[in-house]
């Protein structure tokens, strides 16, 4: 009877061992998926900082190459500037070379002799016979004293004999100005440059033909440069005339 009831509870024993045994094992079960689950949760979030990272860095190269596509666009507006810039300093160097830059009237009074001075902003006349190219035949071009604007030459030059320098046309007619004249209690045509508003002469209508016109000019108003000089002074242009 003893050892019987030494059985059962050795039975009894290995049976309560047995089940929580498996007690153990069903929680391991249990257990084991969710820990599966929360690392496969942990996996979806790296996933998804690598995708936002992948983002922000995409963005961020993006922004960066529209940072880049800007600074060119300023660098070409730059560039764009700068050949602006240079176009009017073209267009600047070819004002100063086709309009000369005329002297303020203290500085023609020291550039000039007195009766240049006179003549060209005084209106005044020089005596007859007794001035520098009247009499001159050597070949050349007569520029404006004061802006060095061609105005006459040698080809078109005659003998008047009224004892100034006398020509039938001018060289460059656009750089001449015709004004009326009334003084000394008559009406004459005076003849003024356009660049330096200088007073140059008169104009009268008993020249030789082709013309039929006597431009009757001051020496002190004009400046001649011989045929020989016209390259040197920056006239090469009327060197044709003399060929």
């Amino acid at each position: 009877m003893k050892t019987m009831t030494i059985t059962i509870l050795s039975l009894t024993l290995v049976m309560l061992g047995f089940l929580q045994v498996q007690s153990i094992a069903m929680e391991d079960t249990m257990t084991k998926p969710g820990d599966m689950k929360m690392k496969s949760d942990g996996m979806e979030m790296k996933h998804e900082d690598m995708e936002t990272k992948s983002g922000e860095m995409q963005h961020d190269d993006m922004k960066m190459k529209s940072d880049g596509m800007k600074m060119k666009s300023e660098d070409m507006e730059m560039k764009h500037d700068d050949m602006k810039k240079d176009e009017k300093m073209m267009e600047g160097d070819t004002m100063k070379k086709s309009q000369a830059i005329i002297p303020t009237d203290a500085e023609l009074r020291n550039r000039l002799t007195p009766l240049q001075y006179k003549v060209t902003r005084k209106d005044g006349t020089e005596p007859p016979f007794n001035n520098t190219y009247w009499n001159n035949h050597e070949a050349g071009i007569y520029v404006d004293i004061i802006s060095g604007a061609p105005l006459f030459s040698s080809t078109d030059k005659y003998e008047s004999g009224t004892g100034w320098p006398s020509f039938t046309r001018p060289l460059n007619p656009d750089e001449i100005v015709e004004k009326e004249d009334r003084s000394f209690f008559s009406v004459r045509t005076e003849i003024r440059s356009k660049q330096a508003d200088a007073h140059l002469g008169h104009l009268f209508t008993d020249g030789p033909a082709p013309t039929g016109l006597r431009y009757c000019m001051n020496s002190a108003a004009l400046r001649f440069i011989p045929k020989d000089a016209l390259e040197k002074e920056g006239y090469t242009e009327y060197l044709a005339l003399f060929k």
